[in-house]
């Protein structure tokens, strides 16, 4: 299993209205890759009010992000940074670039703006890592289906008991934070066990 390299690579993380296809991002965060300077955050006012269930988990409610830029005013910001990394880290690739594609698109954006931030992120899917997937090889915990188990952010950082009590889960820079750990507590494990 190879080491994920963090040069020159930037970190993603949203926090969001749900898990469905009507589902929009509420907040978005980039940060370094090897310092965890924070690159953009922001929170989203999404078309349709966030539900209450999904508050409960981030925190985030419809009057916090009253006022706040649409997807559509952040988009053109999130691709120059994008543009200019080597890669993309992501601890859920397929659900946060699906949920940037959502976003955009309920935004109010024309069809063909669409289509161009579909080539787009397609394009940024060649360098995304999905770190989700990378930490259930390392840890190695089987499911029903013989394929290996995801495991939550928060368990993945406790099984390799990695302090993150200056973090608050559920928002996107500390989620940032806590996959910046993680990717380094195992990079380094893998790095010892190459010796």
């Amino acid at each position: 299993m190879k080491k994920l390299n963090t040069h020159n690579a930037v970190i993603l993380d949203t926090e969001t209205t749900g898990l469905d296809r009507f589902a929009e991002v509420v907040e978005v965060s980039l940060i370094c890759a090897e310092s965890g300077k924070v690159l953009f955050n922001s929170l989203v006012d999404p078309v349709k009010p966030i539900p209450s269930d999904a508050s409960a988990i981030h925190g985030i409610t419809s009057l916090d992000v009253a006022g706040r830029p649409t997807f559509s005013e952040i988009k053109s910001t999130l691709e120059s940074l994008l543009s200019d990394c080597d890669a993309l880290l992501i601890y859920n690739e397929s659900f946060d670039l699906r949920l940037l594609f959502q976003s955009f698109r309920y935004s109010g954006a024309s069809s063909e703006s669409v289509e161009d931030f579909r080539s787009f992120l397609q394009t940024i899917g060649l360098k995304t890592h999905c770190v989700m997937h990378w930490y259930a090889e390392f840890f190695g915990e089987l499911n029903e289906h013989d394929d290996y188990k995801w495991q939550s952010l928060s368990n993945a950082c406790l099984q390799q008991s990695i302090n993150v009590s200056d973090l608050t889960a559920h928002r996107a820079t500390a989620d940032c934070e806590m996959t910046r750990r993680l990717i380094d507590a195992v990079n380094l494990k893998l790095e010892s066990s190459e010796a």
